[in-house]
């Protein structure tokens, strides 16, 4: 601890620094180019854990609460909302992709950003602190890498040129 507060001064200052870590850190993602996310790089790419998705949907139950996180896009412009999908070409399911890298990038650099609460707080808030960080952002983090690894699924079912029924499409996305 670099210098001590205690008391409804550290309660307001932790609840005004997650805010202002929450929201710079998304507009800070939200402006930054497609390009700076590799859906192949080590960060993102599918790990043999993940067992093509179904850890999350047998183990983790994602399709029961995933649909319960609020959409952060809403806040910031040039994001892809999660609640209604434009079309089911290449080009889109690429685009969704790398919004799935820059949300989970933009979770990873949040929760990080939990340690700084040991430079005022004893090391027991601290460690609240990180807990709130976890709990707040592994969700967002955990559907991220699920919805990545249905839409490289679709990705390899449909080729560039071939535009299948959006009914269809949807159906296997929400499925």
């Amino acid at each position: 601890m670099i210098f001590h507060l205690s008391g409804p001064w550290a309660i307001a200052i932790d609840v005004a620094v997650w805010l202002v870590i929450h929201l710079g850190v998304g507009m800070s993602t939200a402006r930054m180019s497609p390009d700076s996310f590799n859906p192949e790089s080590w960060l993102y790419r599918q790990r043999v854990w993940e067992r093509g998705g179904k850890t999350y949907n047998t183990v983790l139950k994602v399709k029961r609460w995933r649909r319960l996180l609020p959409d952060g896009v809403a806040l910031f412009k040039g994001g892809f909302k999660k609640e209604h999908l434009e079309n089911a070409d290449a080009v889109h399911i690429k685009g969704l992709i790398l919004e799935t890298c820059r949300a989970e990038f933009t979770h990873w650099v949040i929760f990080l950003f939990a340690l700084i609460f040991f430079l005022w707080n004893d090391w027991w808030i601290g460690l609240i602190m990180v807990a709130y960080g976890l709990v707040t952002n592994m969700p967002c983090i955990i559907t991220q890498r699920h919805n990545r690894i249905r839409l490289n699924r679709l990705l390899e079912r449909y080729s560039p040129g071939r535009r299948p029924n959006r009914r269809a499409w949807l159906s296997r996305l929400s499925g």
